[in-house]
């Protein structure tokens, strides 16, 4: 027995499916970016850091590729040494590593949860 099937790519579809998501890539960055500070943890003494070096970079966002950057000369020092003792005068759950939450902590699901919604929200 043979079954003849035909299908029909709907382009127009498809790239409105591909802008959503990328554009859900780029709000999802955003979003995280938003949740940290709100979860007071990077370092913070005059704020520069957290307030105006971290940024999302969507350059490559057509590629999938959206990253959270934090562009002073510290914050790579600051980030891979959790054994600093850092001021809790301005964020009070201030530490380093403070992306590791997101990675393997209680909120890994965070990015995938938050791409998934705004996707939900935009196919409406």
């Amino acid at each position: 027995m043979k079954i003849n099937v035909k299908t029909k790519i709907n382009k127009g579809k498809l790239q409105q499916i591909t802008k959503n998501a990328e554009k859900a890539l780029i709000e999802t960055a955003e979003a995280i970016k938003t949740d940290l500070y709100q979860s007071q943890t990077m370092p913070f003494d005059t704020g520069n850091m957290q307030n105006n070096s971290t940024f999302v970079d969507d350059a490559q966002s057509k590629n999938g590729v959206v990253r959270l950057v934090t562009d002073t000369p510290y914050a790579r020092k600051t980030y891979f040494h959790p054994e600093y003792n850092f001021k809790k005068d301005n964020n009070p759950n201030a530490q380093g590593r403070w992306l590791d939450i997101y990675i393997t902590g209680v909120k890994k699901d965070f990015a995938q949860k938050t791409f998934a919604k705004l996707m939900k929200k935009m196919e409406g």
